[in-house]
């Protein structure tokens, strides 16, 4: 993707956190967390996707409320939520990836800094004492994982992964359940760093030359201590509202958004209409860590997000009614034999089905009069245009919203599978809570 700075003026926010919302729009767009990498909370794990804290900020700042709940369908590495709560505000988040819920609820914790201190100090205590057995803990996972691998190709040596392995035993063996998700957090982000693969766009690729890498359980101790030391740095300079309540749900955000608070104001970037399952950028730190121990695991994950993607294939859902969805559709399949899946119109369609329900939910659980903030990126195959944001203003007055700005944030490129060309947008589109209907979706 290429970004272009973003229309919106603003100015860092000063006194709230620190260099939490410090920010630089004249770097990247705000609705990236590109330039905030080396940000307090941030930097614990790189998430390219990530709304800069500046840009939630901003919205609630527009909100005019002074505090109040948001609301977040789509967590990510919750950077909504987190600067929610510097900010006084409570905040509920939804993430079915497991991995990121795990993130965003450490980030969220209210810790004592000498118990993270003496946990480490257990952990370092005890981890050369641990013997996993990685072909128990993996025995279903990738056969590319761990060397030997498969085809003379394996993702990480058997010396690292025994390492990550026996700190993953270690933590798991600690008593308290939020030092537990810290110290996973933690591993989980060394993963990447550590393996022969770089994340590379919407998925993986083997490093250069990575068969002479050499990398043993030394360098997981040492890039561990850093990130730890870097982590309980961040938690013990940071001044969190007390009065704050934010919560994580975990799952499908179709599903839990009818048992979701009821809300002032809802921020949130879905997932992109580009036919590529997001959770797979995560599959290091989900199988190594245990989230996921078979392929139905995986599958029951992929089967929890929204049909933004052709690598499961699922049963169409009707497209709603918007005139603009319904060109788009007819012109996919007039060249539905050149797409690079057949599957492709039928995701398109499926794809705005969610958006329209989780529209709708959200739109019942924000109060009369209240904002939800959406960011959307539009999509192309062959020749057809996906205007994502222009198909859900059409759809807005059905779900109980109205449109009140429109604002282009930065410029992309398309998939690699259609060329990598640039000449996708990327929109911040503001709705405005209608009355309630009689009834709840």
């Amino acid at each position: 993707m290429q970004g272009q700075s973003s229309p919106m003026d603003l100015e860092p926010i000063e006194g709230v956190s620190g260099q939490l919302l410090e920010w630089h729009p004249d770097h990247v767009p705000l609705t990236t967390g590109q330039a905030g990498r080396q940000l307090p909370f941030q930097r614990w794990f790189p998430f390219k996707e990530a709304f800069a804290p500046q840009f939630v900020a901003d919205v609630l700042a527009r909100d005019g409320r002074g505090t109040g709940t948001l609301l977040d369908p789509f967590g990510g590495s919750g950077t909504s939520a987190l600067t929610a709560q510097h900010l006084g505000w409570n905040a509920h988040t939804i993430e079915v990836n497991p991995f990121l819920a795990d993130l965003i609820q450490a980030k969220l914790h209210a810790y004592d800094v000498a118990q993270l201190r003496r946990n480490w100090s257990t952990i370092l205590a005890r981890v050369g004492r641990a013997r996993p057995s990685l072909s128990r803990l993996y025995a279903q996972a990738p056969r590319t994982l761990v060397e030997p691998g498969e085809a003379d190709r394996w993702v990480f040596s058997a010396a690292v992964l025994r390492r990550v392995a026996a700190y993953r035993q270690t933590i798991e063996a600690l008593p308290d359940a939020a030092m537990r998700r810290f110290f996973r957090v933690q591993l989980g982000a060394i993963l990447v760093p550590l393996s022969h693969v770089v994340i590379s766009g919407k998925g993986r690729r083997y490093r250069r030359g990575w068969q002479q890498l050499n990398w043993t359980g030394a360098d997981v101790d040492a890039r561990l201590a850093r990130a730890v030391d870097s982590a309980i740095a961040d938690v013990a300079a940071a001044r969190p509202h007390a009065g704050s309540r934010c919560t994580v749900a975990r799952g499908d955000a179709r599903a839990l958004l009818a048992d979701a608070p009821v809300a002032d104001c809802a921020l949130f970037s879905p997932p992109y209409p580009n036919s590529f399952d997001y959770t797979d950028i995560y599959n290091l730190e989900l199988w190594v860590l245990g989230y996921l121990n078979s392929k139905d695991d995986n599958r029951r994950l992929r089967h929890a997000t929204v049909q933004s993607h052709v690598q499961l294939i699922r049963t169409a859902s009707p497209p709603p009614d918007s005139p603009q969805l319904t060109r788009c559709l007819q012109r996919l399949a007039r060249v539905r034999d050149q797409l690079w899946s057949p599957h492709i119109p039928a995701m398109v369609g499926s794809y705005f089905h969610d958006l329209a329900h989780v529209l709708h939910h959200v739109a019942w659980k924000v109060t009369p009069g209240g904002r939800v903030v959406v960011v959307v990126g539009d999509s192309r195959y062959e020749d057809v245009y996906v205007d994502v944001a222009a198909i859900l203003q059409e759809l807005a007055p059905a779900c109980g919203l109205r449109v009140t700005q429109c604002e282009a944030m930065r410029s992309m490129r398309v998939s690699p599978q259609q060329g990598g060309q640039p000449g996708l947008t990327e929109t911040a589109i503001t709705f405005t809570v209608q009355r309630r209907s009689t009834a709840a979706p």
